[in-house]
């Protein structure tokens, strides 16, 4: 801290040397406040690391709720299709910030507490579970039709299709929306300042409330969530575009 305080200090006498910092300028973007918020930097990194945490986690819960729907909703069994069926249409279909409301406010009625980091696990792994779900059975939909009966001649139970034939292949077709899918969850974390969680939104918004400096703040966060989103974009860009390649060389 007191070398981010020294390094701060040090860029303060530069910029007041180039008559470029005004401590009464009472601007959003003045000079000050955003050597001021870097001064605070770990109220920001704590809310980085705590967004970090749950998206992880949360992303952990949609790959397997996901999977597990993405499977079953290709199952021959119309009942299993259609619990699957059910599930996407809800999460789908219900914003986020009522799930989280509901697991935040209804849960407790019913006996249920939860702490504000479990609530977002669930709730963001949940919503975003539905639609990796769609994305799995899409990719499995993609696989032709061939593998399925070729792996129905050796023998193959239906399990053992998706295991070692249909899942493998599946994974290329959708590496790509799957790290969409990540960049929005990603995103989707910030739901959490709604009902207290410590994340990169809600640190932030804490800082601007106590210090007033809502433009450093907020283009801080902006940041912080590219840092985080940009890299994983740029993969799934390149990757589709890889893809393409290799289809047209065939």
């Amino acid at each position: 801290m007191n070398e981010s305080v020294g390094f701060v200090e040090h860029l303060r006498q530069i910029l007041t040397s180039w008559g470029l910092y005004d401590e009464n300028s009472i601007s959003p973007f003045a000079v000050w406040k955003f050597l001021d918020a870097l001064d605070n930097k770990d109220a920001f990194i704590n809310g980085f690391i705590y967004t970090l945490e749950v998206s992880i986690l949360a992303l952990l819960i949609a790959t397997i709720f996901g999977t597990i729907g993405g499977v079953m909703a290709t199952s021959r069994f119309k009942i299993i299709r259609a619990y699957t069926r059910i599930y996407v249409e809800l999460f789908q279909n219900v914003p986020l910030v009522i799930q989280i409301f509901f697991l935040f406010y209804a849960l407790p009625v019913l006996g249920i507490r939860l702490d504000i980091f479990t609530i977002g696990v669930l709730g963001v792994g949940a919503y975003h579970g539905a639609y990796v779900s769609e994305v799995v059975r899409s990719g499995i939909l993609a696989v032709p039709r061939g593998q399925f009966e070729a792996s129905t001649s050796q023998g193959f139970t239906y399990i053992q299709q998706m295991r070692y034939i249909i899942v493998p292949q599946t994974i290329r077709i959708i590496l790509p929306p799957m790290t969409n899918q990540m960049v929005n969850l990603i995103k989707n974390t910030s739901v959490l300042l709604i009902v207290g969680g410590a994340e990169l939104m809600h640190s932030a918004d804490s800082y601007a409330a106590d210090y007033g400096n809502y433009a450093p703040a907020y283009i801080f966060a902006a940041v912080l969530y590219f840092i985080i989103c940009y890299p994983l974009a740029y993969f799934a860009k390149a990757y589709e575009n890889k893809l393409k390649k290799a289809h047209l060389t065939r």
